[in-house]
């Protein structure tokens, strides 16, 4: 005989949660891993002892976290995900009855309480403390590199960097990014005598002035960074930085990413990977001060063609802290550019002024050789390239390249939907702990 299934609401259901939600599944591996009582902690003092009860800051956070972990980028869709879905309601500590939070509570809370305490950092930070004790920080071999993430920005829309923000601050009205970036503006430190001086931008969006235009894999637009810290013995993010899509900013990154770690997780890194973006004269020498080997191809710009000798022909003697001329004369140090960092050698003019060589070497009176500073820590990782660790670092550090395809096709990161520097440090924060919660219950997972 033929059955049908007839809908007939009944009076009272035996129902629970929990025996609906598989043991395998994702959110149940998660739920036995983290422990959310930081959130109460951190936010006791943004919430008044006495009036109505706010919705749990806790349920926001696992909603927000499932959002990250599923690529549910719309926190609309998110509410009616966290409705339907039984295995969202049992991570978010619904029953059938409670009724999901509004979407616009999210953007209320993140501008204000969330953001004052960096209510995201701490979950990122409680996520590695969990991978460390899980066995997945080793913190020996690390890598570091950029990758853009379209910033919530037309490219059609943009102001002079010179002009833009006497613009913005005689505008109507100010929107939150473009206040952020005022008042970073505003509170910005004067620019260290011994740091190359940051160059303007040409243009900045009137909707988000802290993204960067950039023409990186395609035609302009404006964009973010995200810049992971991958430990390269397990996979697990040791800690990410959000910056503008400038490479300065991307490459400078690299330091507070590398002190930062060595905070929080007390690890200094016996090597850290990168391209040849990250191979200034600056990072590496600041590296090899903290005993870290940089694995890095080094920008050298002195074998470019030239109708004259290029600095290869002359040789540098460190003793005399000078160089020797093809002609072997000295060019002795006469100065340092501190703006650019380099160390200033110049030739005396009547060693050139009878050289058979200098229609060769010059056109001026005298030859003048630039050397940077940090020329000897240059020297250091160029002894580096070739050797057997240096191979097998830079084989290793393409890993970092999976872990920017998982978060872009898997998490959906490939558009930010906030906007600021802080917006996107927040989905950058927070993706990057939902890839170390995967990452996690992996490990966790039944055999």
């Amino acid at each position: 005989m033929m059955g049908r299934q007839v809908a007939q609401g009944a009076l009272f259901y035996g129902f629970r949660l929990d025996e609906h939600v598989p043991v395998d599944h994702l959110l149940r591996r998660i739920d036995g891993l983290l422990d959310f009582g930081f959130v109460h902690e951190a936010l006791a003092a943004s919430y008044s002892t006495s009036g109505r009860p706010s919705i749990d800051p806790e349920l926001m956070l696992r909603m927000l976290l499932i959002g990250y972990l599923f690529g549910i980028r719309s926190e609309r869709r998110l509410c009616e995900e966290v409705h339907l879905n039984l295995a969202y309601r049992w991570f978010c500590r619904l029953d059938l009855a409670d009724r999901v939070p509004d979407h616009s509570t999210f953007s209320k809370n993140r501008h204000g309480r969330f953001r004052t305490c960096d209510l995201h950092r701490l979950l990122f930070e409680q996520v590695v403390a969990r991978c460390a004790a899980a066995g997945l920080v080793a913190g020996r071999e690390v890598a570091v590199d950029g990758s853009t993430i379209m910033a919530d920005a037309s490219r059609e829309k943009k102001l002079k960097g010179a002009d833009a923000a006497a613009e913005l601050r005689a505008g109507e009205s100010i929107s939150r990014p473009v206040a952020d970036y005022l008042a970073a503006l505003d509170a910005a430190l004067p620019p260290d005598p011994d740091e190359p001086a940051p160059v303007d931008p040409t243009s900045i969006s009137p909707t988000d002035p802290q993204a960067a235009l950039t023409c990186k894999h395609g035609p302009a637009r404006y964009a973010y960074a995200i810049n992971p810290l991958l430990d390269l013995d397990t996979d697990c993010i040791l800690d990410v930085e959000a910056t503008p899509a400038r490479f300065a900013a991307e490459v400078a990154a690299t330091r507070t990413l590398v002190s930062r770690a060595g905070t929080t997780l007390g690890i200094t890194p016996e090597s850290l990977a990168a391209d040849k973006a990250y191979g200034s004269g600056a990072l590496l020498d600041w590296l090899l001060k903290r005993s870290i080997t940089p694995y890095i191809p080094v920008i050298d710009r002195s074998r470019q063609r030239s109708a004259f000798f290029t600095r290869d022909a002359f040789r540098y003697d460190r003793e005399a802290d000078a160089y020797r001329c093809p002609a072997d004369k000295l060019l002795g140090y006469c100065g340092t550019r501190r703006a650019s960092q380099v160390r200033v050698y110049r030739s005396h003019v009547a060693d050139c002024a009878g050289c058979e060589l200098k229609p060769r070497c010059s056109v001026s009176r005298r030859r003048s050789i630039t050397r940077l500073v940090s020329e000897d820590a240059r020297d250091t990782v160029r002894a580096l390239a070739g050797t057997d660790a240096y191979v097998h670092a830079r084989r290793r550090r393409q890993r970092i390249e999976r872990v920017f395809g998982h978060l872009k096709r898997n998490l959906g990161l490939r558009t930010l939907k906030l906007r600021g520097l802080a917006g996107a440090a927040e989905e950058f924060t927070m993706a990057a702990a939902a890839y170390n919660l995967q990452l996690l219950a992996r490990q966790a997972a039944p055999a």
